[in-house]
């Protein structure tokens, strides 16, 4: 699973599209933030980070499908897959190791947004006026919510060779989670399920995150859909005859 693992991550450290993807999601986060004038935080004049944590998720929905669509894609097409497989690693090593892999360069790309944290701290008035406890809480959120992201772009790569359909299958997958299990909830297609349908959502439990409130229900919540997600793939790298 190590082996797996240090691959994905040196391969994808040593391409030049690594540096460009992660240097789109720091500018636009960094611009969404501090220019456009709908969103940066110095014309809306409170010191918090809420506009970083309401439009993560977003970006999210392409960052981590462009980082997952080879796991898998890559090694059907070249014809390495059959090889992959025949190493003394099991179904789930492999799996794990490429999950881990895209979970890893997510924290990667997310650990520079720390900055801007500091910027907030020291531009708040007085000086670190910000609600700490609640951005933390947001940081966790966003990392759970990449967590099963990653494990959504895993999974789509494993149904596919051609890594365009699995970047686009992947974002499709993400967005149906984050927005559509929450746009359902709210047409109330069944009179008073709406909150049951919401809950389904990962809105309702990352929103809840984002507040500050540690409540295992959320953290448990993705732990289970993540999980789920990966078995899923197993099932899928299992059917196929290579």
């Amino acid at each position: 699973m190590i082996s797996v693992f240090k691959k994905e991550v040196a391969g994808f450290l040593n391409s030049l599209i690594a540096y460009i993807v992660v240097s789109v999601f720091l500018t636009g986060i960094g611009l969404l933030m501090w220019v456009f004038p709908q969103t940066n935080l110095l014309d809306y004049g409170f010191a918090d980070m809420e506009s970083l944590f309401g439009l993560a998720p977003y970006v999210f929905m392409f960052l981590i499908p462009a980082i997952c669509m080879k796991f898998f894609a890559e090694e059907r097409k070249s014809g390495t897959m059959e090889l992959l497989f025949t190493r003394p690693l099991t179904d789930y090593q492999v799996i794990f190791g490429k999950y881990l892999a895209g979970f890893f360069l997510v924290v990667f790309s997310l650990v520079p947004t720390l900055i801007y944290y500091y910027s907030v701290y020291e531009l708040g008035n007085p000086r670190g006026n910000l609600d700490s406890a609640g951005i933390a809480g947001s940081y966790i959120g966003l990392l759970l919510l990449g967590s099963f992201f990653t494990a959504l772009g895993v999974l789509a790569s494993s149904l596919t060779e051609n890594q365009i359909v699995a970047f686009i299958l992947g974002a499709f997958l993400c967005f149906i989670w984050y927005d559509g299990i929450d746009a359902l909830s709210q047409m109330d297609l069944v009179d008073g399920a709406g909150h049951q349908i919401e809950r389904l959502g990962v809105v309702y439990h990352y929103n809840s995150l984002s507040r500050g409130l540690m409540d295992s229900r959320d953290i448990m919540y993705f732990v289970s859909i993540t999980t789920a997600t990966l078995l899923l793939t197993k099932l899928v790298i299992g059917s196929r005859k290579w």
